[in-house]
């Protein structure tokens, strides 16, 4: 994620790593009670996970050369 996204969150080291490998290895899209997990595990509100991983999701199109912003397809 850029450095410009993790400064507007604050996020520490951990949290961040915590994200990234749920991003990574887990899904890019969590449903409802995945994302609570996720954000139970990084000490964060599900707003601001949910947050992170549409932000996530963004730089990573954007690194595949595909739009921002997808319709009703997931990545």
């Amino acid at each position: 994620m850029s450095s410009k996204a993790k400064e507007c969150m604050m996020l520490a080291e951990e949290q961040t790593k915590v994200l990234e490998d749920s991003f990574t290895k887990v899904t890019r899209h969590p449903d409802g009670s995945t994302l609570m997990l996720i954000a139970a595990e990084c000490g964060l509100s599900e707003e601001d996970t949910q947050k992170w991983f549409k932000l996530r999701n963004a730089q990573w199109r954007k690194a595949e050369g595909l739009p921002s912003e997808l319709g009703s397809v997931l990545d």
